[in-house]
């Protein structure tokens, strides 16, 4: 069980993820599954809202790698947004930022 939750909007062909709670296995795993399916839908611009986030674990981190680079397959794009200043810290490490 994950105190994680998402919520996800097109906005402009950009889909936006709005995250609430920790960035953990379940968290990225919940943001890769939408991700992914997007992706396969045509969706190649991405924007993650961490603003209700105030944690993320080495995993979650992870989980957002795989991402990362499925979208650079596909020519696509993935920016995040209101990163608590440990979440930024955490991205610049693992170079997700």
């Amino acid at each position: 069980m994950s105190d994680f939750d998402l919520k996800v909007r097109d906005e402009d062909g950009v889909i936006v993820l709005n995250t609430n709670g920790y960035l953990n296995n379940f968290g990225g795993e919940a943001i890769a599954s939408v991700c992914l399916q997007k992706i396969s839908e045509g969706k190649r611009k991405f924007l993650v809202n961490l603003e209700k986030t105030d944690m993320v674990n080495s995993i979650g981190a992870s989980i957002l790698i795989e991402v990362i680079e499925e979208l650079q397959g596909v020519n696509g794009k993935i920016g995040y947004c209101n990163l608590a200043p440990i979440v930024e810290k955490t991205f610049n490490i693992m170079g997700i930022s």
